[in-house]
Order: structure tokens, then C-alpha cells, then sequence
């Protein structure tokens, strides 16, 4: 499936109605960002059941600021409405491939129970 390009109206029904989701935090200027943009377009292509999200820094200030974005592209990904994975930097293609396999094969459950022990152990 193509890449969809998301603003902040749309991008909580996003996060929170799709199984997973992966975002390119990217800008017209950056250099990095326009090689990036192909390769991130043709692995979207092979995974029609992931939502794949570009986010324009420049036009969503408050999505970038909400994340701490401080370099760009900034990949992002969230599984069941958590976020699961966060990397400054382009992803070569195999890698973005391999991180959207992995993401699919990531047990849930483990993740909230890592979380509440975490949550438990800071209180």
C-alpha cells in the first residue's frame, strides 16, 4: 500500500485503528530525507496490510514536537496503538524490510507486561 501522508487531525484514528503503523518523519529540504523517500515507497508497497505514514515537519510542527524529532528522517513505528520502535537516520532498505517483519512477529503481551513491571517498579 502507498504511503499515506498524515496531519494531526488524522494521525491519533491512525495510530489507534491500525494494527501497525509505521511513520517517515521527513522534509522537503533534507537531503537524506528525499533518498530515503523511494526506498521507505517500495517496502509500503510489500506490506499492503501495514499503514505506512509520512509526516512533513515543516507543515506538522506539533507531531514532530510531540515525538522530540531533532533529525530527520526519523522512522517511528507503533503496533497496537504503542509505540514500539524509534531510530533518527534513513534505514537501508533491508533493513526497513526486516524491521516491518519483526514488527509483525512482536508478541503484544510481552510488551504490556514489560511495561506494567516497568510502570510497577517506578512507583
Amino acid at each position: 500500500m502507498p504511503s499515506v501522508e498524515l496531519t494531526e487531525p488524522v494521525f491519533a484514528d491512525t495510530i489507534e485503528n491500525n494494527e501497525l503503523v509505521i511513520l517517515d518523519f521527513w522534509a522537503e529540504w533534507c537531503g537524506p530525507c528525499k533518498a530515503y523517500g523511494p526506498v521507505y515507497e517500495r517496502v509500503s508497497d510489500e506490506f499492503p496490510d501495514v499503514v505506512f505514514g509520512k509526516i512533513d515537519t515543516e507543515d506538522q510542527q506539533a507531531l514532530a514536537g510531540m515525538f522530540g524529532i531533532r533529525s530527520i528522517p526519523t522512522t517511528i513505528a507503533f503496533k497496537e496503538g504503542i509505540g514500539v520502535f524509534m531510530q533518527p537516520g534513513a534505514l537501508p532498505e533491508q533493513a526497513l524490510r526486516d524491521l516491518v517483519k519483526m514488527l509483525q512477529d512482536l508478541d503484544m503481551d510481552e510488551v504490556r507486561a514489560e511495561m506494567a513491571e516497568r510502570e510497577a517498579q517506578s512507583e
